[in-house]
């Protein structure tokens, strides 16, 4: 009686299980996998922008506020006009959006591999099928063009890309190339960017946001990575393009947009206070990831090269596969995300967060490190 867009057995795997174990057991572990701003002591925002009395009124505006979109048209630095702003609930609503207006049922979205397992899920939902293309890392990760347009099909609709990317870390570097494949092959870019003010060796290339582009371009973003408040939901999409098609797409989305009528009009009323004063928490942010990643670097097991994001891929030695070495970190009261997690094509990986509490992140990496070159 249930539909079958997604596998609905989600029956923890092993590692799941070990973890569960042994938590219940009481014992220590350093949690090198959190990613939660509000749990990893980074929020500086405060309550008191929900007080406002303009945060009862009721405006059913499909787009959002007036008010919020022109707050995230300055934090753009007013290069993004309001008009182009549609606020969603979330980025994954954003997506979701984005995926009820460019494709139909077994149609297909080109994705990035590795990335953050969400794609195949949203687009599950949608019946749409997520087809992931390689990155590739050099010195670097990169996006090899070839390799995006051979897995495009007559039923492709749009390439994701996500800038920079979770967890790989490194920003989209060519856009223009991108952006003109698009164009040839009829198809929209969804480019998310999410980390993008998270700079840690790199500065962050153009915005797909503003400027121009060939193709019809949707670019997302949203407070809870800018201004560390993934619990106030409050997503955007920025369209960018030709004019015809920026109208076209506008349009529909306004009608998507007004069925749901999803973002909370208390926290669109916050959105400039919290815009204006995100600075403070993205330096401090920004400021743990880069100091722990250096401590990484510096102790003989270095990580692969990351430009931006809260995150470091560790190629760990290849004497025992991944799930092995998870376990053994686990009994060295150390938790890691494996790299399966994300779908790197080789193994083993470990994926560690750079933005874990010091008092965490300090003994739990040497405990890794340690148990690394031990095993090596």
């Amino acid at each position: 009686m249930f539909s079958h867009r997604l596998p609905w057995d989600a029956a923890p795997n092993a590692y799941t299980r070990a973890v569960s174990a042994h938590r219940a057991t009481g014992r220590r572990l350093f949690d090198l996998t959190e990613s939660n701003p509000t749990r990893a002591g980074l929020v500086h925002a405060t309550l008191d922008p929900l007080l406002d009395p303009a945060a009862l009124q009721y405006d059913p505006e499909p787009w959002g506020l007036a008010a919020a979109r022109e707050a995230i048209s300055a934090y753009y630095d007013h290069a993004v006009p309001p008009e182009r702003i549609l606020l969603t609930a979330s980025t994954s609503e954003a997506y979701a959006h984005l995926l009820q207006l460019l494709c139909d049922p077994g149609d297909e979205i080109l994705t990035p591999r590795p990335s953050y397992p969400l794609f195949e899920f949203l687009a599950g939902l949608q019946n749409v099928r997520a087809v992931q293309y390689p990155l590739h890392y050099h010195e670097g990760w990169w996006l090899d063009l070839d390799s995006v347009e051979e897995r495009i099909t007559p039923r492709t609709r749009a390439i994701a890309v996500v800038s920079p990317n979770n967890p790989t870390g490194h920003y989209l570097a060519n856009v223009p190339a991108l952006t003109e494949l698009c164009a040839r092959h009829s198809l929209a870019l969804i480019c998310d960017e999410v980390f993008r003010d998270f700079a840690l060796e790199a500065a962050p290339g153009p915005s797909t946001a503003h400027g121009s582009t060939p193709c019809l371009t949707f670019t997302l973003s949203g407070l809870s990575k800018v201004c560390g408040l993934p619990q106030m939901k409050l997503g955007w999409i920025v369209l960018n393009g030709p004019s015809a098609a920026v109208q076209d797409a506008a349009s529909r989305l306004e009608m998507i947009a007004d069925t749901y009528l999803s973002v909370s009009a208390p926290v669109q009323s916050a959105t400039a206070h919290w815009l204006a004063a995100r600075h403070s928490y993205i330096e401090a942010a920004r400021s743990r990831a880069a100091a722990h990643l250096a401590v990484m670097r510096a102790s003989g097991l270095a990580p692969l090269r990351a430009e931006a994001g809260w995150y470091a891929c560790l190629r760990l030695p290849a004497t025992r596969g991944e799930e092995e070495w998870m376990s053994l970190l686990l009994d060295h009261e150390v938790l890691a995300q494996p790299g399966y997690f994300y779908d790197f094509d080789s193994e083993p990986w470990a994926v560690v967060s750079l933005i874990t509490k010091p008092e965490i992140f300090q003994p739990g990496w040497e405990r890794l490190r340690a148990c690394a070159l031990r095993n090596a």
